[in-house]
């Protein structure tokens, strides 16, 4: 599927887990925020909707920051992104809230995981570090995409905030 977004495409949101990149790794060293010292990103195209194309579709860029060697993960941290990222594209918010303030809302089908944000319809997700900073690290992704859409916006001739 090609991104249906005007101004988030797959260029965008590799470059917005560039921009996050040196600060993201930086972390990865503490053991405490990554015991494996790994993460993985997921950024979803804003304009993908549940219902108009499947989840596989909605992704635009994948990748994985640290350790990259898979076989010495303890887990499948690029499963668990995806999980954690459709569990926030389906519902529409992150995957934290949607547990602790709106559990009616869970499906028998959705995985109980935290780290996928729904910053303003952009959805990005990551795993492998600690919930709290797996949620941390897609927000800064989220804030670079939704920043980068109003650069792109504004070069395109629309207006921009000040």
């Amino acid at each position: 599927m090609k991104s249906r977004s005007r101004f988030v495409d797959e260029d965008a949101a590799r470059l917005a887990v560039s921009l996050a990149r040196p600060a993201i790794e930086a972390a990865l060293h503490d053991a405490a925020i990554s015991g494996q010292h790994v993460l993985h990103l997921v950024v979803l195209d804003p304009a993908a909707r549940p219902g108009t194309c499947r989840f596989e579709e909605a992704i635009l860029h994948e990748q994985t920051l640290g350790q990259q060697n898979r076989a010495t993960w303890d887990a499948d941290y690029a499963a668990y992104a995806r999980d954690k990222a459709a569990l926030s594209w389906r519902h529409g918010i992150d995957s934290r809230r949607l547990q602790l303030l709106e559990p009616h809302r869970l499906g028998a089908e959705d995985r109980l995981v935290w780290g996928g944000v729904c910053l303003d319809g952009i959805v990005v997700a990551a795993s492998g570090a600690m919930p709290q900073w797996d949620e941390a690290f897609s927000l800064w992704v989220a804030g670079n995409v939704r920043a980068l859409a109003y650069q792109r916006s504004a070069a395109a001739g629309g207006r921009q905030a000040r």
